[in-house]
This record gives C-alpha cells, structure tokens and sequence, in this order.
C-alpha cells in the first residue's frame, strides 16, 4: 500500500494550527505528529505551507435543466473546478422529475457516477407530497442520502404549502432525516413579477426588486416555526439577508435545531451589479442584496450565528452563442443570453464551487472578517459534521480519508476566468488579486491537482453513503 508522508507542513483545522508531518496510507491518513518515520515512503516537504482538509461544499446543481438549457458545469467539469479551488466533497441536489423518489435518484446517479471526479452526495428536492412519497422517504436512509430540500417559491413547479411541509418534517424527524430550506415567499414574488412584466421593468435588477429580502425573513421564520411544532431539524439554505441572521439567532436562542447557510456572492455583491450593462451575470435566486445585508451576514459567520458556507453554484454561459475551449474542445451552452430583454428568462445561478475558499481565505480571513479556524469549520469541518460526513470528511486526523490541500499563502494571483476552471465564460471575482492559493489537492490519498496541472479523472469519485441522525452544531 502506496505510503506519502507530508514534512514540516503548519497543520490547520477547525480548532487547533501547529507544525507537524501527516503520513498517509492508501486512502486513508495514517498518523500525524513531528519527526514521523521516513521509511517507505514517497515525501513531500511543506515546510513554510499550510495543510487543511479538503473542502467541503454541501450546496452545488450539476448538469441541472433549467428552462431552454442546462447549468454549464456537468459533474465532472464542476468536480474538476471545485478541486482546483480545494473543494474535494461536493452534495448535489436530485430534481423529483420522475413519478417516484427512486426513479429520480437512479436519474441523477446515471448523470453522476460516471463523471465524478470528487467524492459526493446528494439531497432530495422535495416538490411533491402526498402519503406515498411519505411512505417513500424511509428509502433516503437506505440509499446513504438523509436530507430532502422543500421550498416556499417557485409556485406550480418547486412549491409545497406549509401544511405539506410540516408533514414532511413531522415524518423527517420520525427517520433522521434533516430538512433543508428554500425560504422566498412565492406568492409575493408572482405578483411583483407579473406587475414588473406589465410595466415593461425588464432589466435584471428587477429580478432583485420583485423577490425583496422581506419574503425571505418572513419565509425563514415561518420554517423556523414549522421547524419547532414539528420537531424536526432544519437548515436554512442560501441565507442572504440581514434579517434571516435575526431570525436564525433568535431560533437557535430558543434552543431549536436550527442550522444555516450562506454564500460567497451574499457576502460580496449587491443590487447595483445587477444594474451593470452585464448584471445578468449576477442573477441568482435568491438575489444579491445590500451592503447593510452583507455586513450582517458576515457578523452572523463571525459571530457562530451562522454555521456553513456553500456555494450554490450552478452556472450558465453569460453568452452561450460563443463556444469556449474547454479540454481542448470547443463548447457552447445556451446562456444567460436567453434573457436579454425579460429578466424572466434569465437562467438563475452562479459559478462559485472552485471560488470559494481562495476568495473567502483573502477577502474574509486575511481582511480580518473570520479567523483561520473558522474558515476551516465553515468551509469543511461543520458541513460534514451538519451532513453526516464527519470524521470521514472535513477532518485531519487519523482514519479519516486522506483530503488534504496543501496552501502556499505567498502565492500571488490575479484571479478570474482564465484561472478559475468552471466550465463557463465568466468569473464574478475577475481581476481580484489574491494572496494565497491551494497548490496541491489530494483525494483519499490521490493528488489530483498539483501546481495547476490536472491528474484527476472521471470516475474518480466516490458516492458516500451518510448515515441518518441530525448533528445540530
């Protein structure tokens, strides 16, 4: 068995930063201390680097059909992205487009496991209930994937009322399951849309303007409620304004089971990038905010209010009529072009998943906003805790799987699209200088990116199996 001893390197987690060696063996980390024997094994020295664990991103879409096209990044161009930015475990998310949840899942296994090239998960979107999905949903325990994901917008398409979502956390509390939260109030954003559209508001800073961070508060509230007459665990996803920081706190003051989750383009941008000449570059849903709603977001990680950041990532081509060169090859996917004139039309979704941690080690730990410790629990060690992939993931210690980056924190880099690897036209942080870059990234054992060139491959991933029970942290 192929043994690798890392020299020298300053070890960083969640909770401790110390100089020491990590030996690894297989797949797996074998020991870790100073002066570990040499024997047999191939070295690499760290001395003056900085080891973490592989990132852990619990939010990304793959290969996900969105209107007349599809998110740009397959689950093995995002997997490669996400490795290059020193993410090694990414959770996707099924589409309950088939008449039963098995169905659906084979679906997404026959478009994942193929591609993988990191090692993943999956949630279960929930859009439909009625009492066979209930009796169904016992078989999420079963296939390794506890989590379903229901939603308060997207009326006639994603939508449950609450009724139906109370249900389905009285039944996720009965088996371990741990819901998640997509909080936008549906039918405040149908009218403001259709008012939009009969005004003829048609540029993108309208999709902001007729989802307002008011139907998020409220929304996360009402699931905080939900949440607390069921009994059940929830996990609000893509927390984006100032007020579903209150709402989080005051829950989890409360004692309730409350868990939450924010993203890179929350913390960074507001509205007026949507008023650019390319803002459909930023249109996601939820929207971008305010600066007021980025400072509270970053108080609420700064603070523990806030538990993980993800990134949501689900890309499109800003014009999709222009192949790029990807591989070698030239590929072009219908884009962001499509809403040229109607804001509506829009594909809703970012690039991010290989963004994450260098923008957020440069523009959150080195300007001062969050230590080196907490980018490590919020980027790796609480989401594989919160999803029942710890200590297999998101950790550096002996027996957990060998997902190592090791960092060279004087690298210098003028970031953007031409350095990111999403397969897209287009990077939201271009010309961003950073100070700090992940040079070498192991998977189980496996370096699959070193210095920038690619040794990884489709099928390299591994599906892991998550245990049900909910870890409230």
């Amino acid at each position: 068995m192929k043994k690798i001893l890392i020299r020298n390197g300053n070890i960083l987690t969640a909770s401790e930063n110390f100089i020491g060696d990590i030996l690894i063996e297989g797949e797996k980390i074998k020991a870790i201390g100073s002066s570990l024997p040499e024997t047999d094994c191939e070295v690499i020295d760290a001395s003056g680097l900085t080891l973490m664990p592989g990132g852990v991103d619990p939010h990304t879409h793959f290969d996900l059909p969105m209107g007349k096209t599809v998110s740009s990044d397959d689950h093995y161009s995002g997997h490669k992205a996400a490795a290059f930015g020193g993410t090694t475990s990414v959770m996707d998310f099924v589409s309950f487009d088939r008449p039963t949840l098995e169905e659906s899942i084979t679906l997404w296994q026959e478009k994942a496991y193929p591609k993988a090239a990191v090692d993943f998960s999956f949630h279960m979107n929930l859009s439909k209930w009625n009492e066979e999905i209930k009796k169904e949903l016992s078989l999420l325990v079963k296939w390794g994937m506890p989590s379903i994901k229901v939603f308060t917008s997207y009326n006639g398409r994603l939508r449950l009322q609450d009724g139906e979502i109370f249900s389905a956390m009285q039944q996720a509390k009965e088996l371990g399951l741990l819901t998640l939260l997509h909080a936008e109030n549906g039918d405040v954003i149908e009218i403001l849309t259709r008012e939009a559209l009969d005004r003829g508001h048609l540029s993108p800073e309208w999709h902001a303007l007729t989802r307002p961070a008011w139907g998020a508060v409220e929304s996360t509230l009402r699931g905080i409620a939900l949440a607390a007459q069921s009994g059940a665990a929830l996990y609000i996803v893509h927390m984006n304004a100032a007020g579903e920081v209150d709402q989080l706190q005051y829950g989890r003051e409360n004692g309730l089971p409350i868990i939450g989750e924010t993203c890179p383009q929350y913390l960074f941008f507001t509205i007026d990038h949507l008023r650019r000449n390319d803002g459909a570059k930023w249109v996601c849903s939820p929207p971008i905010r305010s600066v007021e709603d980025n400072q509270r977001l970053w108080e609420g990680l700064a603070q523990g209010i806030i538990q993980t950041i993800a990134t949501d990532h689900c890309p499109f081509f800003y014009d999709g009529t222009k192949p790029i060169l990807y591989e070698g090859k030239e590929i072009a996917i219908p884009g962001k072009e499509l809403g040229k004139g109607d804001f509506t039309q829009i594909p809703n979704g970012l690039p991010g998943v290989g963004d994450r941690l260098p923008i957020l080690w440069n523009y959150g730990v080195r300007s001062g906003k969050i230590s080196p410790n907490q980018f490590v629990a919020l980027t790796s060690t609480n989401p594989a805790k919160v999803f029942g992939l710890y200590p297999q993931k998101g950790a550096l210690i002996p027996g957990a799987d060998a997902d190592i980056v090791i960092w060279d924190m004087e690298r210098r880099v003028d970031y953007g699209v031409q350095y990111a690897q999403h397969r897209t036209d287009y990077n939201l942080y271009e010309g961003w200088e950073l100070v700090g870059y992940p040079i070498k990234v192991f998977l189980r054992g496996k370096i699959i990116v070193d210095d920038g060139k690619w040794f990884g491959k489709a099928g390299d991933g591994k599906f892991i199996r998550r245990l049900a029970g909910v870890n409230v942290i």
